[in-house]
C-alpha cells in the first residue's frame, strides 16, 4: 500500500495577486516534494487575527489526522513576537504567537506548544518581513518529513490567547455577538445551537432574536425561507446562529459587522 502524502493546509491574508503564497509553496515543495498542499483561504481580511482564528476553528476537524496547518495573519512580523508550533487534536498548527490559535487552545485540552527557534529549519534571508516563507513554510515542510516537534525549539507554557468571545447571560437574555461575516454577507454569531435548545427549554418555546433595531421572530430552516427586506435567522451547518437576508448581503444592507451584539430573548 502506498504511503499517504503528507497534507499541509495554508491559511493567510495574503490574497492571490502577489508572490507570497507561491513563494511559500515553493519553499515547502523544495524541502518535501511529496507534500500535498491545500489552500484553506488566502482572503482573510488583512491583519484580522480573530477572523483567521474563527476560520481555522470552523474547518480543522474536517481534515485528516496529521494535517499540518500553516496560518499566517501576522501584523507583528519582524517584531519580537514568537513563532509557534502547536500539537493538538492529532494535527499540527504553525504560525505567529499573536492569539491566532486561541480557539484551538481553548477547545483542545492537552495541546502542546513549541517555539520555532532552530535555525536549521528556517531560511536565512536579509529581511524580516516574510516569516510565512522564511520560518513557517520550512517548519511545516520539515515537520511533514517526520522531524519531531521538539527539534524545532523549546516548549512554550504561555502562548498568547485572545479572549474568545462567548455569549453571556443578563437576567433572562443571552447576549452574543457577530464573530464572522462570510462572503455572502451572512452574519455568524457565537450563539450555538445547544444554547438555543437550552433557551427554548423542554416546551420548545419560540425565541426572539434582536440585532440592532431589528427583531426576528424565531428561526427558519433554510435560506429560502428568509426575506429580502428584513433579516431572518437560522442555525448554520457549523451549529451557530446566523442572521441573513435572502439572496442579499445582510452585512452591507443592514450595515452590521464584526462585534455587533445579538440578543436571544
Amino acid at each position: 500500500m502506498r504511503e499517504a502524502r503528507p497534507l499541509i493546509a495554508l491559511l493567510t491574508d495574503f490574497g492571490e495577486r502577489d508572490s507570497f503564497v507561491a513563494s511559500m509553496k515553493g519553499v515547502i515543495l523544495s524541502i518535501n516534494p511529496s507534500a500535498h498542499l491545500v489552500d484553506l483561504s488566502h482572503q482573510i481580511t488583512s491583519h484580522q487575527i480573530q477572523e483567521a482564528g474563527y476560520f481555522l476553528k470552523s474547518c480543522y476537524r474536517y481534515f485528516p489526522t496529521g494535517t499540518v496547518y500553516v496560518a499566517v495573519v501576522d501584523p507583528g512580523v519582524g517584531t519580537e513576537r514568537r513563532a509557534l508550533l502547536v500539537s493538538a487534536a492529532g494535527s499540527f498548527f504553525i504560525g505567529p504567537d499573536n492569539g491566532l490559535f486561541s480557539e484551538i487552545l481553548e477547545q483542545e485540552v492537552g495541546a502542546k506548544v513549541w517555539q520555532l527557534t532552530n535555525p536549521q529549519y528556517r531560511l536565512e534571508t536579509a529581511g524580516s518581513t516574510f516569516d510565512g516563507r522564511d520560518v513557517f513554510a520550512p517548519a511545516a515542510a520539515w515537520l511533514s518529513k517526520g522531524v519531531p516537534p521538539s527539534f524545532f525549539g523549546p516548549l512554550v507554557q504561555d502562548p498568547i490567547r485572545r479572549p474568545v468571545a462567548i455569549p453571556v447571560w443578563h437576567e433572562d437574555v443571552l447576549i452574543g455577538k457577530v464573530v464572522s461575516v462570510d462572503r455572502f454577507g451572512n452574519l455568524i454569531s457565537n450563539i450555538t445551537a445547544r444554547q438555543i435548545r437550552e433557551f427554548r427549554g423542554p416546551m420548545e418555546q419560540s425565541v426572539e432574536i434582536q440585532i440592532g433595531t431589528y427583531i426576528i421572530n424565531d428561526l427558519v430552516g433554510s435560506y429560502s425561507q428568509g426575506h429580502r427586506q428584513s433579516p431572518s435567522a437560522l442555525i448554520n451547518s457549523s451549529g451557530s446562529l446566523e442572521i441573513f437576508l435572502q439572496e442579499e448581503s445582510a452585512a452591507r444592507c443592514l450595515q452590521f459587522g464584526l462585534g455587533e451584539e445579538v440578543r436571544l430573548c
